[in-house]
């Protein structure tokens, strides 16, 4: 398994537990219904049709996490404005025990180099935000908030290697790639905006690629991406498949960043 450095990561505070992987299936394609060009640039230029599509109204995540035995899923839903790197999530954190007191739903706001997150817990007031640096953070941010910043999911297409065509899906509506990222090449490439976060991800890892699935639409966007991270951490192999769903592209979407004055600098519970 693959070992984050720099300390443990972060998502295990978010939620208490550890969480999981999955791998995407798809039989391979007849000769006849191969798309055209070279695979692996097709999907490192799906970033770029993405952002040229300036939003998406409709953006679902999941994370899958399974370590020691113990599995966990959290799922969101939101938007994103990919022009002003800017989204919102709502996260349905994990139930615990019979008894004990649900999670309420967190919120995940999104910003050049920086993640929110309110009703996170670990000591932090209700109704208070905490701001996370994103290229401080051992993984850049792939992990640890309990879903992958949608931006860095796409970007980190950037780094596509060794792909190859699976063939088409949803009726056809979709083409189904599968290869690895590249994270110190997905860094290089990546906007002005992502490179600090990649950066630091590429450095946290100890085996640089990614396992991906990606589904392009007839315009070469991402309309569903599936990565693959592992690594080892307070001594558990952790395995997490993380999915990124984009729909209703080009849809306005508004993002406000939370008040300086709602968001907490105390103390944290780990």
């Amino acid at each position: 398994m693959d070992r984050v450095r720099g300390g443990a990561v972060g998502l295990v505070a978010v939620v208490g537990l550890v969480g999981v992987t999955a791998g995407c299936g798809g039989a391979g394609a007849a000769a006849d219904d191969r798309a055209t060009g070279d695979p692996a640039e097709v999907v490192r230029r799906a970033a770029d049709a993405v952002l040229r599509a300036g939003s998406a109204g409709a953006v679902r995540t999941g994370m899958e996490m399974a370590a020691g035995g113990t599995r966990v899923t959290i799922r969101g839903e939101g938007s994103y404005d990919f022009r002003g790197r800017t989204g919102q999530l709502r996260l349905m954190l994990p139930t615990g025990p019979p008894g004990q007191q649900e999670h309420r739903p967190m919120v995940e706001v999104f910003a050049p180099g920086a993640l929110y997150m309110k009703n996170r817990g670990a000591g932090v007031p209700e109704g208070k935000w905490v701001r996370i640096e994103t290229a401080a953070l051992a993984d850049g941010n792939l992990v640890t908030g309990g879903a992958t910043d949608p931006l860095a999911a796409v970007e980190l297409l950037r780094g596509a290697a060794g792909v190859t065509y699976v063939g088409k899906e949803a009726g056809g509506r979709l083409r189904h790639y599968r290869g690895v990222a590249d994270l110190p090449r997905a860094a290089r490439a990546a906007s002005p905006e992502l490179r600090g976060a990649l950066g630091a991800a590429a450095k946290g890892f100890s085996t640089k690629s990614v396992p991906f699935d990606v589904y392009l639409d007839e315009r070469g966007r991402v309309s569903k991406v599936r990565h693959r991270f592992s690594f080892v951490n307070g001594g558990k192999d952790v395995a997490v498949a993380s999915t990124t769903s984009l729909e209703a592209f080009g849809k306005p979407v508004r993002v406000v960043l939370p008040p300086a004055k709602d968001i907490y600098a105390g103390k944290i519970r780990q």
